[in-house]
């Protein structure tokens, strides 16, 4: 039965909302323009605010999505409610329907830390506002925003496997940012609403 949860987990988070609001308002596939990134952000540079609002919607509740199923049928176990919080990440981030090429997970962790505790979710979400709004750009927000995470869960008490869960979605997520970093370094980060060239 684990097993089964975490597969269908990863191919959840293996749809990827970024191609099919795409190819549901005529637009550009997002992977041949700006980021090339199949997320919300590269989306939003099409010019198309409700295509990006709907990826960004999207994205995040495959991952709420995920961890509520599980915590539902399976509430006490906090191991694979992990197991399944990082499956549904690693779709995302590799889905075998894109040949292992996804987005950088910035909103699918989103959901997933909404599931895993509200507060946690809402304070990892107004800190990316925060940023995003002083800074203008959604690489640094998520940057910053991902390693308050888990010093969040750890302050509101969550079971450790949670904690970790945080921890492990923090560093993959800079892993994935790695590109933006050296832009942001570099000052060649693109800001948000930027449109494709």
């Amino acid at each position: 039965m684990t097993p089964l949860f975490v597969l269908a987990a990863y191919l959840l988070g293996s749809i990827s909302f970024a191609i099919l609001m795409s190819k549901a308002f005529s637009l550009p596939d997002p992977r041949t323009y700006g980021s090339q990134n199949p997320g919300a952000t590269n989306v939003l540079r099409s010019g198309r605010k409700a295509a990006a609002a709907l990826t960004l919607l999207g994205d995040a509740a495959k991952g709420t999505v995920a961890v509520v199923a599980v915590k539902s049928i399976m509430p006490g176990d906090a191991t694979l409610i992990a197991a399944v919080a990082i499956a549904v990440f690693l779709g995302h981030l590799f889905p075998v329907f894109l040949k292992f090429k996804g987005g950088k997970g910035v909103a699918t962790a989103l959901g997933i830390l909404l599931a895993l505790n509200i507060w946690l979710g809402v304070g990892s979400l107004l800190t990316w506002l925060l940023v995003a709004l002083v800074s203008r750009y959604s690489s640094l927000s998520a940057l910053i925003a991902s390693i308050a995470a888990p010093v969040y869960a750890y302050y509101l008490g969550m079971p450790m496997q949670m904690v970790q869960v945080t921890v492990v979605l923090s560093l993959l997520l800079i892993w994935r940012h790695k590109g933006n970093i050296q832009n942001l370094i570099a000052g060649k980060e693109s800001k948000i609403g930027k449109k494709k060239s």
